[in-house]
């Protein structure tokens, strides 16, 4: 029977239960941020052991009512999940930071494939993949320097400090003689678009197709592999970033030559009454030096909304030279937004446009010659305050050769596009895309009346030319894509047009009377002479069909196959058409149920087979493969009009049988994850290319003109490549991430002759130009041996009198007089034997680490440089390096493998330390950092920088400009030497998150 007391108890006990679970819930709210402190939309938060759960806002923002004691798990795609306990002593609002789980992000990471996107874990193909976060950073004036070291089996090296200089691009190796070895650029999906259109703060990631089977499906332009750069565009929110960066450039090498007091103390020892003391003394190299103040700023908006968006930026560079007068002013920008229609956004809108403006002053590179051959003694100036100017061959001041001319280059770069996507029948996207590049360049140069070489002799000179190209391309392509069940299907088809029109002219005229004009009135010049005007015009048409097909299994078999064909106005009338091919498969071994014993410590092993046949049509050119007239020699007189006429004569035979280089390739690849910590791929690859082009020797009769242009070569390139990332430590305060890049490769040619057109060897490597050594070249191109090899005499070292000894070919120590073209032998190549990258990155706190490197190992390297300088014959006119004085060396320079050195090195490219500043702002934040970049190179070769350019861009002619003829110096140090600058930075960025 209750009681009056037994029901007071029951109601107090009713009471105080209920108090006991109001105060057993707690009421937590929270923002979710990775590991570089951006808030994580869409990260789920969930109570340990419930259906109580929540996502985070676009803010990254989170509210859930947790009981006291228990704990949350908070998780987001691509991060390790995060355990949080809830206690009274909880703070009401708590901050997560998630880290980057390795494993998982290479799962989900959405992969450019071309004409569409994969996951990464469903690639069969060759693909290295890189985030904005990846990329080299600094002071960067060509976009392809962000690529250094980061991606096994690409090279890039950059031959020249100057920062208008570009880079050399190799990727897997050179598969060409004559044409473009270069990958492929597509930006944002338009394909062969200049690298430079695009500045390094708008890449949102980077997509390396190395294989045959990834790059088939740009056909007969992926033979070289090919390069996918999506940039930034308009994501929902509004953020304003700003970026900025002030450097010092300074100089930290050079070569080591004679003193004004070390030159006076030989003069004095040897007692040579000839040699002439000037008064002065100078370091010729310094005399052209300075320190390099430069700076870059980015100023970046983004809005948006579900439905449409915009992204803007704006740049601004100035990189000055470390060598007086050069330096790269640029001004970019670009604009891209995105607009959905329909209730379920079935039709998107794109457009992005990119613009930019170069300037700069490109240097005559004769200069380097001349302060290394200049008498230290001699002053920059006299004493008149004006160029101290001594009589000599190659002897020029090169302070005077630097100022006293005005050479302006300009370069304008637009790319634009418009972009449809619709989808239709749920599984299928039309996508329509068109665009339009155009690039142009427009250089002006005037050498006055009193300036040294050309100036003085022409009585004045005056240059203006302009050169341009524009790409116009319009593509339509459709996907499919389907689930069932454990089925995945997708489907692609499209078609592509590409047209290329290019144009240029120039106008020459030297003796004026006056210099007030400059470069801005030729007519004033009074000395007229054939050849000082001249235009051209080119266009050519590309047709392309493509398809591709992917089926997966289960998540474990996987299956890619690609076609297309190409229609050019290149190729001959035999060939207007080539199909391009391609299949891979991959299995996905860990997801197999006998691989489950593994989960603890194997998360993911994928084994991929490619095979497939791309092209390179790059090396034939417009018109190649017709006949072409031109003006001759001979002249005639037309009676009609009673004057003298210049004659047309044949200046090309016809070939209809010209066609692309085509190069198939096998690739076996091999994915793994460990521990979830270490995440790689392991690459071997090999790859044939045919049909190499060249111009061969033809009799006459029965052709016109003395050469051809013919498809006759071959070419190998088998290699291995290794990329590791490693999280060594994943921290909530300190975390260390590792990676390493190695590529080995070996190159060889197997053919250069068939039996209409025949060749024994091509002789490349031109020394012509250097004293004593016209007409004489260094390597060969010839079956069995790779390019670049260095061809010549094997040293024995110096005899008792300090003249340089050599073996023969049945290895005898000879002279040089008995040597005969019998004894040049194999002296090595310019090919490195591996490439590597690395790089850490370490984050405390706030506070973050950074440490690039890359190196390259195994090549040779002419040093063309020190072999003109230790000449005996140098002293006392000329400069010769300290060193000289202690060789012995009595015989002039004669080529041979005592001037071939080992050009290996390892350089540090970057080391960062910096600081982030969460702001109350939302997500804001500031960071500020310190950069020094090239703060060491770790090598043995003896010349100013090991890092030598592989093509011949990399040469110099005779009037001081980049040469570009074919194979004319790949690889050898030719008084080439700007200098690489070691530079420090301070730098900003800031984001505003609204």
């Amino acid at each position: 029977m209750w009681t009056t007391k037994s029901l007071v108890f029951m109601i107090f006990m009713l009471f105080l239960s209920a108090g006991m679970f109001a105060q057993g819930k707690k009421h937590v709210t929270g923002t979710v941020y990775d590991n570089t402190g951006n808030v994580l939309p869409g990260a789920s938060i969930i109570e340990t052991g419930t259906r109580n759960a929540t996502t985070t806002d676009f803010d990254g923002k989170f509210v859930l009512d947790v009981a006291v004691g228990g704990s949350i798990e908070v998780s987001f795609i691509g991060s390790t999940t995060q355990k949080v306990q809830i206690t009274e002593a909880t703070k009401a609002n708590i901050d997560v930071r998630l880290q980057n789980d390795g494993y998982q992000l290479a799962e989900v990471q959405v992969v450019s494939v071309g004409y569409g996107t994969q996951k990464k874990s469903d690639l069969t193909g060759a693909i290295s993949s890189l985030k904005a976060d990846d990329l080299v950073k600094g002071s960067i004036s060509s976009t392809e320097q962000v690529l250094q070291g980061k991606v096994a089996g690409l090279s890039i090296i950059r031959p020249s400090g100057d920062p208008s200089a570009g880079s050399t691009i190799r990727l897997r190796g050179g598969t060409s003689l004559t044409a473009s070895n270069s990958p492929l650029i597509v930006v944002d999906g338009i394909a062969g678009v200049d690298i430079n259109v695009v500045q390094p703060s708008d890449i949102k990631s980077v997509d390396v197709l190395k294989d045959a089977s990834a790059t088939a499906i740009y056909g007969s332009r992926g033979a070289n592999g090919v390069i996918i750069i999506t940039t930034k565009s308009g994501t929902k929110g509004v953020s304003v970033v700003y970026s900025g960066l002030s450097s010092i450039g300074y100089v930290t090498d050079n070569l080591d030559l004679l003193s004004a007091n070390q030159w006076r103390g030989y003069v004095r020892s040897t007692g040579n009454k000839d040699a002439i003391d000037y008064g002065g003394n100078t370091n010729w190299q310094k005399a052209i030096e300075q320190t390099a103040i430069s700076q870059s700023h980015t100023l970046s908006i983004n809005s948006g909304k579900a439905d449409s968006g915009f992204r803007t930026s704006l740049s601004y560079l100035n990189n000055e030279g470390v060598i007086k007068t050069t330096g790269l002013e640029r001004l970019s920008g670009n604009v891209s937004a995105y607009q959905y229609l329909g209730d379920n956004k079935d039709v998107k809108f794109d457009m992005g446009l990119f613009a930019n403006v170069d300037k700069w002053h490109p240097l005559d590179y004769r200069v380097f010659e001349r302060t290394y051959n200049l008498n230290p003694t001699i002053p920059v100036y006299d004493s008149n305050g004006k160029f101290s100017s001594v009589a000599g061959n190659i002897y020029e001041n090169p302070v005077e050769i630097l100022t006293n001319r005005t050479v302006d280059n300009e370069r304008h770069r637009l790319l634009g596009y418009f972009k449809t996507e619709v989808k239709f029948l749920n599984d299928f996207t039309a996508v329509g895309n068109i665009s339009y590049e155009h690039n142009a360049v427009k250089g002006s140069t005037y050498k006055p009346s009193y300036a040294v070489m050309e100036g003085i002799t022409e009585d004045g000179y005056a240059q203006k030319t302009y050169a341009e190209y524009a790409n116009a391309q319009g593509e339509l392509y459709v996907n499919y894509n389907k689930v069932i069940d454990k089925h995945t299907i997708g489907a692609l088809a499209g078609y592509s047009y590409l047209e290329n029109i290019y144009e240029g002219f120039g106008a020459q005229r030297s003796g004026f009377v006056t210099d007030a004009f400059s470069y801005n009135n030729l007519g004033a010049g009074y000395n007229y002479r054939l050849g000082d005007v001249y235009s051209y015009k080119g266009k050519s048409n590309l047709v392309s069909f493509y398809a591709r097909a992917n089926y997966s299994y289960d998540s474990k078999y996987l299956f890619t196959a690609t076609v297309r064909r190409d229609g050019s106005s290149r190729f001959g009338e035999n060939n207007k058409w080539g199909t391009f091919p391609s299949a891979s498969a991959a299995w996905k071994i860990s997801n197999e149920e006998f691989m489950s014993s593994t989960k603890g410590w194997l998360d993911n092993l994928k084994v991929r087979v490619g095979y497939g046949v791309t092209g390179n049509q790059d090396g034939i050119g417009e018109y190649k493969s017709l006949s072409i007239l031109g003006v001759g020699n001979d002249s005639y007189y037309d009676p009609a009009t009673g004057t003298w006429s210049l004659a047309y004569s044949p200046k090309q035979n016809p070939n209809p049988d010209l066609k692309w280089e085509s190069t198939k390739q096998l690739n076996i690849g091999i994915d793994f994850s460990l521990f979830n910590r270490i995440t790689g791929s392991f690459e071997y690859y090999s790859k044939n290319t045919d049909d190499l082009l060249y111009t061969y020797e033809v009799p006459q009769p029965p052709y016109l003109v003395g050469t051809m242009l013919a498809n006759v070569g071959e070419m190998s390139n088998k290699g291995v490549e290794l990329t590791l990332n490693a999280d060594i430590i994943k921290g909530d305060k300190f975390s260390w991430n590792a990676n390493l890049t190695l590529g080995h490769n070996v190159q060889k040619i197997e053919k250069l002759s068939n039996p209409t057109y025949k060749t024994d060897v091509i002789y490349s490597g031109s020394l012509h130009g250097l004293a004593g050594m016209s007409g004489q070249y260094s390597q060969i191109i010839a079956e069995g041996y790779p390019v670049g090899t260095f061809w010549g005499f094997r040293n024995a070292g110096l005899d008792a009198t300090g003249k340089i000894q050599y073996y023969n070919a049945a290895g005898t120590v000879v002279p040089e007089s008995a040597l005969v073209d019998a004894d040049k032998t194999d002296l090595g190549n310019i090919q490195p034997k591996l490439t590597m990258g690395i790089g850490m990155n370490f984050t405390y706190g706030n506070f973050d680490l950074g440490i690039s490197g890359y190196g390259m190992f195994g090549q040779k390297a002419l040093n063309a440089t020190n072999m003109m300088l230790n000449d005996p014959n140098r002293l006392p006119t000329f400069n010769v390096p300290d060193n000289f004085l202690n060789t012995g060396i009595t015989s002039a320079p004669k080529y041979s493998d005592y001037w071939i050195e080992d050009a290996s090195f390892f350089r540090l490219q970057t080391l960062s330390v910096g600081y982030t500043m969460p702001l109350k702002i939302k997500s804001s934040k500031l960071r500020v950092y310190l950069m020094g970049e090239n703060l060491f190179v770790i090598t043995g070769y003896k010349g100013v920088d090991p890092e030598i350019g592989l093509n011949a861009q990399d040469g110099i002619n005779q009037t001081g400009a980049m040469d570009t003829t074919g194979l004319a110096a790949p690889g050898i140090d030719r008084y080439n030497n700007y200098p690489r600058p070691t530079t420090i930075s301070v730098g900003l960025n800031f984001t505003f998150n609204n």
